[in-house]
């Protein structure tokens, strides 16, 4: 993991400078003449990670979305209405389970819920 890199002679911040010609990375200080080689060639590293329900709450109106498929097989446990939109998780771990999440299509309704 990356974390942040100080100068030993002057405590400020450490900069990442790459050497073309010998393919090397150095931590480089902008206030002084310190350098050091980094031991990872990793600079920055970037990860966000979502909840399966914040997926579900950036969009709102998901029970008119074209693109997802439908079943009328799986009633509503809030409104029992028997139309609903479903899709499932993008799982990033290889041992985790299927998990389909369920969105009613009654438009007094929109609740959502996930398979057992």
């Amino acid at each position: 993991m990356s974390t942040f890199h100080f100068c030993s002679e002057c405590n400020n911040l450490l900069y990442p400078r790459e050497d073309r010609e010998s393919r090397v990375l150095f931590y480089e200080c902008r206030n002084c003449d310190h350098s050091e080689t980094a031991k990872d060639s990793c600079v920055f590293r970037h990860i966000i990670t979502h909840a399966p329900s914040e997926q579900t709450m950036v969009i709102t109106n998901l029970s008119s979305d074209p693109t997802l498929p439908r079943t009328n097989r799986v009633p509503c446990p809030k409104c029992n209405h028997n139309e609903a939109v479903f899709f499932q998780t993008q799982s990033r771990s290889v041992d985790s389970k299927m998990t389909l999440y369920y969105v009613c299509c009654n438009p007094n309704c929109n609740h959502r819920w996930t398979s057992a």
